[in-house]
């Protein structure tokens, strides 16, 4: 009896060890975390309730910590505003407002140009319409009195891209409403193991975007329903480009906090920033992915 208890002991005190040893060891092993920097500040969406919501997502996700930087109001001074993009692997764009100063603009453009990654999240594409670069690592934008001269409307047509040149507005949209978003590239590691089609929540569906769209994939498309005041096109709703070394993600979803807290906001949304940041996605599909009935809202 005395030799048996003595066994047991052992093997727990074995397990116990061992336990804490593959732990210790998974700890050490597991992939480092992304530091992701939200800019934001100013934008003609709500940004202040967003801006929490884009962190808890990532935070949330175990793949990333994140940081916030918020520019001046409107209209107040600028010069100030100086972020240190090059101490993060992903910038995830939340703003649209006034020009940032120019020494900022050129440590944004370099930090992409050298490797950084970029993610830009729905009004964000609204930004900056006279800024070259930004609007080459966009792909597409709309507003800011954007026309032809800003580049082509981009839609998805027949299995294909089509660059429309004709005269006319870049950025517009119909009111709020329950659309499916579609799958187009289903090879890439942000899409792969989606769903083909999935529907998302009561949002606004961006339409008539138009930009440079170099060294640009459309990843995912929705249909602007003409009965909901839409172009009867298919719409780019996620995007990837390139610009020099670094990778972006363009989400045009997400127009206040409860359309970012919709699953197919958020699945697309950690998976690309991740992309953005690494090339790679090791963010799982969630179970509660939504199919083409009907949108999933998290609490």
């Amino acid at each position: 009896m005395f030799k048996k208890t003595i066994t047991i002991c052992v093997c727990v005190c074995f397990l116990a060890v061992l336990g804490s040893t593959t732990t210790a060891f998974a700890a050490e092993n597991a992939p480092e975390k992304i530091k992701a920097l939200i800019v934001d500040g100013q934008n003609n969406h709500p940004w202040a309730e967003v801006t929490p919501v884009l962190k808890d997502i990532l935070e949330k996700s175990g793949r990333f910590t994140v940081d916030v930087a918020t520019s001046p109001k409107q209209g107040e001074d600028m010069s100030a505003f100086k972020p240190d993009f090059a101490q993060y692997g992903v910038v995830v764009m939340n703003y649209n407002g006034d020009d940032w100063p120019e020494e900022t603009k050129k440590a944004f453009v370099k930090y992409v140009a050298d490797g950084g990654g970029l993610s830009i999240v729905h009004a964000a594409n609204n930004s900056f319409p006279d800024w070259k670069e930004f609007n080459e690592m966009c792909g597409l934008g709309g507003w800011g009195n954007r026309n032809e001269k800003s580049g082509p409307y981009v839609y998805w047509e027949e299995g294909k891209v089509v660059r429309n040149t004709e005269p006319g507005p870049g950025g517009s949209h119909g009111p709020a409403w329950e659309y499916l978003i579609e799958v187009r590239e289903d090879d890439h590691p942000i899409t792969k193991g989606l769903p083909k089609a999935f529907r998302h929540c009561q949002d606004e569906l961006y339409d008539r975007l138009r930009g440079p769209a170099k060294n640009f994939t459309i990843l995912a498309t929705a249909f602007a329903d003409p009965k909901q005041g839409g172009t009867g096109r298919h719409e780019p709703m996620l995007m990837v480009i390139d610009y020099g070394k670094g990778r972006i993600f363009h989400i045009a979803t997400g127009h206040a906090g409860a359309q970012c807290k919709s699953v197919s906001f958020i699945a697309p949304f950690e998976r690309g920033t991740e992309w953005a940041a690494t090339g790679k996605v090791t963010i799982p599909v969630p179970e509660d992915m939504p199919g083409p009935e009907k949108p999933v809202i998290r609490e």
